[in-house]
């Protein structure tokens, strides 16, 4: 199995329109960052884990021919805003299966009315097909096991994914007890970490770190990053040896 980091920062993501904070402008390429998305591949079948505002161009950056499913981890808008950018795919292929919890497809279908309607649809809109996913059962991707994994991002429930010794949280504060059990034995761990000062929906860098701690992963990757976290080549010197910062393009074999 392969995981392509398609994005990793923040839904502003860095450089953040008109700012002068310093990490917006580096020359360091590792301090760009896309929408936060990762491409899953295994055996010629691919999906993302959710499709954000940069889709097109991240699809542009790492072509791929067919896109069997896109997993939402929750409906705000950097992790959706790219939704209709599916089209090419379904011009090929036909439908491209959504799976997400029922709240999240009830948040697509309003925002994307035209897509979802029982009505005459304009010509070129795709056909997505909706499969609603919940915390307490795992499910089928392409002959992959997805176990769905609660968190919460302040007040909205999300989820995260684990596929065998995989696993990628994003946008989480807290993780229940419950929820951790699943996470036990996890290989590699992607996790957000948005800055040093703590936040209300999001973790921070030693909150990030004290789950990694807590979990043992063989490796684990930060994600989800924003400008205030500093430069990529600095941070990286400060973190644990089996702990990185992930950045765009990054590409991790399991």
């Amino acid at each position: 199995m392969r995981i392509v980091f398609l994005g990793t920062g923040t839904s502003q993501g860095i450089p953040v329109i008109g700012s002068s904070h310093p990490v917006c402008l580096s020359d360091d390429p590792k301090d760009t960052r896309f929408r936060v998305s990762v491409l899953v591949q295994w055996e010629g079948h691919n999906f993302v884990i959710d499709c954000g505002p940069d889709f097109r161009q991240q699809m542009l950056r790492n072509p791929i021919d067919s896109l069997d499913a896109i997993l939402f981890t929750h409906e705000h808008s950097d992790h959706t805003a790219g939704l209709d950018d599916v089209r090419p795919f379904y011009f090929r292929q036909g439908d491209v299966p959504l799976f997400a919890h029922q709240r999240v497809l009830d948040a697509l279908k309003r925002r994307y009315d035209y897509i979802f309607t029982d009505g005459e649809k304009y010509p070129g809109v795709p056909t997505l097909s909706t499969h609603a996913i919940t915390k307490d059962r795992t499910f089928d991707v392409m002959g992959k096991q997805v176990v769905p994994i609660e968190a919460m991002h302040a007040d909205l429930p999300i989820l995260g994914f684990r596929l065998g010794g995989f696993t990628y949280l994003t946008d989480v504060k807290t993780i229940s007890v419950t929820e951790m059990e699943k996470l036990k034995g996890t290989e590699v761990l992607v996790i957000n970490a948005l800055r040093h000062e703590s936040h209300r929906s999001h973790l921070n860098l030693n909150e990030a770190l004290d789950i990694i701690t807590e979990l043992q992963p063989k490796k684990a990757y930060l994600t989800h990053i924003s400008a205030l976290l500093g430069f990529h080549e600095e941070v990286s010197k400060t973190l644990p040896k089996n702990v990185f910062l992930a950045y765009d393009n990054l590409v991790v074999d399991l």
